[in-house]
């Protein structure tokens, strides 16, 4: 080898060495962000109260996903640790690993159903029956649908949450003045909403349409909330939010899948959430039980074939071969 080759070498040697070093450097850096990201988002979880909170109903015995869907339980509470309390809020996200789309799927919390080795009752009577697997086990017998994983939430950490994913906050069109048994005041008009404020807007009964209203706002926030967390900053404040999720979120979502979820929809980022409400219009009407109360009687079967035909895409890739052909 001459003197020449040599050079080269040592040069070629030297750009290696560099380049690993910088390499190096940037994996330091990023695991530095994450951790310092982490710790931050879990300073904000001092006053979680979820976790331990379902060790005492068992395990969740929830089906492994198939075909390509997963269908993962959201369940929010007011509960404080110790106390029991119904689910205030009752949804199922629909993920399609296929088509990388997000369903979102509202269950009235007042109707009446057979709660698996307990009488009929309101379907959120199931979550202080027996935890996060009555309410699957539930879902499962009255609607046929397998329920894969779940996630509660604790509405205290909801506002965190959000301002994490939306630090900018939320635009939302309020049709009338909002005070009622939210310990604020939210005027009529469009408004850009922060963390607190998102969560009175959600969780606000006490108008013409009581719970079917704030079904309708809880699925419109969570919708605008995807929007925002397939954004640049979002995908930046990950470690933050996991971090902050840690003390507000119970779940057995594992976090490789958590991530395949996010990944899947932000490659699909433009597509909008689907939503849909049970029951399902002109499908229930108004009944009171004894020792149960006010309750929603539902037509079961029109509710499962909308259930059914919601998540179905076979219309969709119909269409999508007769457009092609």
């Amino acid at each position: 080898m001459n003197r020449h080759d040599i050079r080269k070498l040592k040069k070629r040697k030297k750009k290696l060495g560099i380049g690993i070093g910088i390499i190096l450097v940037l994996l330091a850096f990023g695991v530095y962000y994450w951790v310092d990201q982490y710790n931050k988002g879990l300073s904000l979880s001092g006053d979680g109260t979820l976790k331990g909170q379902n060790e005492d109903f068992g395990i969740f015995d929830g089906p492994e996903p198939q075909f390509g869907e997963i269908n993962v339980l959201l369940l929010g509470s007011d509960a404080r640790k110790n106390e029991e309390g119904h689910s205030d809020t009752l949804m199922i996200a629909n993920y399609n690993q296929e088509t990388k789309k997000v369903k979102l799927i509202s269950i009235m919390r007042d109707i009446y159903v057979d709660i698996p080795g307990h009488k009929k009752q309101k379907i959120n009577a199931a979550y202080p029956l027996g935890g996060p697997e009555l309410v699957r086990q539930t879902i499962k017998e009255n609607f046929g649908l397998d329920i894969h994983y779940y996630a509660m939430v604790d509405f205290k950490g909801f506002p965190k949450i959000a301002d994490i994913i939306a630090p900018d906050g939320i635009e939302v069109d309020i049709p009338y003045t909002m005070s009622h048994g939210i310990y604020m005041t939210l005027k009529p008009g469009k408004q850009i909403l922060h963390g607190d404020q998102l969560l009175g807007y959600v969780r606000f009964r006490h108008d013409y349409k009581n719970d079917f209203g704030r079904v309708e706002r809880q699925q419109e926030v969570l919708s605008k909330l995807k929007d925002e967390a397939v954004s640049i900053h979002s995908i930046l404040s990950l470690p933050k939010l996991l971090g902050a999720a840690d003390a507000y979120v119970d779940t057995n979502l594992d976090k490789m899948t958590i991530l395949s979820i996010g990944k899947g929809v932000m490659d699909n980022k433009s597509e909008k959430v689907e939503t849909l409400r049970l029951p399902i219009d002109g499908s229930f009407s108004d009944k009171r039980v004894d020792y149960v109360g006010a309750v929603l009687d539902i037509d079961m079967e029109k509710n499962i074939e909308a259930l059914n035909d919601f998540l179905s895409d076979k219309k969709e890739i119909a269409d999508t071969e007769n457009v092609t052909n």
